[in-house]
């Protein structure tokens, strides 16, 4: 756990899914890894990885730079065929569930605000099995662009009627603190999707911890008690 200033008592937390409560980051990794093979394009993996957390729609020209775009969507829909092959071997990361209960149960509104596509964010809900605990999802369908555009937060800060200010964001990537710094929004980042707690502070996280459990278990020390 690192240490983090002062903040304003929250009325809402807002949850990235992906590597934050489930353990997909790299399953994510391979995933675009091999649709990008298929489509002629070797890309190290230690690329990738640091680029997980953009949206699709940012992911392909973001590692392959100047290419011919008309194979975008394709490559996109490669990657999505190949993490939904995963689904059903997903599993929430250590403390996931008991995290978005222990903010259910303090009174503080839920979102889960993913980058992911509709069949993506069903499964990932299926994964995590809290639907009775969260009041609003939001996803890709909910911004015309994606993380680290910060659309989809804009569109929870518009839903839950929660001033940006008043909210926290807790994700695992540079991608999700930016996205929350645009609207202004406190970042809390967790070291479970595989970015360092150094490279999430230097993007602007208030604090880090190694897992949803770990911030869990320094509750009381966190910006989500207030």
């Amino acid at each position: 756990m690192t240490a983090h200033p002062t903040t304003p008592s929250p009325r809402a937390v807002l949850f990235d899914v992906d590597g934050t409560l489930v353990d997909s980051s790299f399953v994510h990794t391979t995933a675009w890894w091999q649709a990008l093979r298929q489509h002629g394009h070797l890309v190290p993996m230690a690329r990738i990885h640091r680029a997980i957390g953009l949206g699709a729609d940012h992911m392909v020209g973001h590692l392959l730079g100047e290419h011919d775009t008309d194979e975008d969507a394709a490559i996109i829909a490669s990657h999505g065929a190949l993490v939904a092959a995963w689904h059903e071997r997903l599993v929430p990361l250590p403390g996931a569930r008991d995290l978005v209960r222990r903010c259910h149960d303090a009174g503080l509104v839920v979102v889960l605000s993913t980058s992911a596509g509709a069949q993506d964010v069903a499964a990932l809900r299926a994964v995590l099995d809290v639907d009775p605990l969260v009041d609003v999802v939001t996803s890709s369908a909910d911004a015309e662009r994606s993380k680290p555009d910060p659309g989809i937060l804009e569109a929870a800060v518009d839903r839950t009627g929660v001033p940006a200010e008043e909210s926290l964001f807790v994700g695992d990537a540079v991608w999700d603190v930016e996205a929350a710094g645009r609207v202004g929004m406190p970042c809390l980042g967790l070291e479970c999707g595989g970015t360092s707690a150094a490279e999430l502070r230097e993007a602007g996280a208030v604090a880090t911890w190694a897992d949803p459990q770990d911030l869990l278990e320094h509750w009381d020390d966190s910006p989500l008690a207030g």
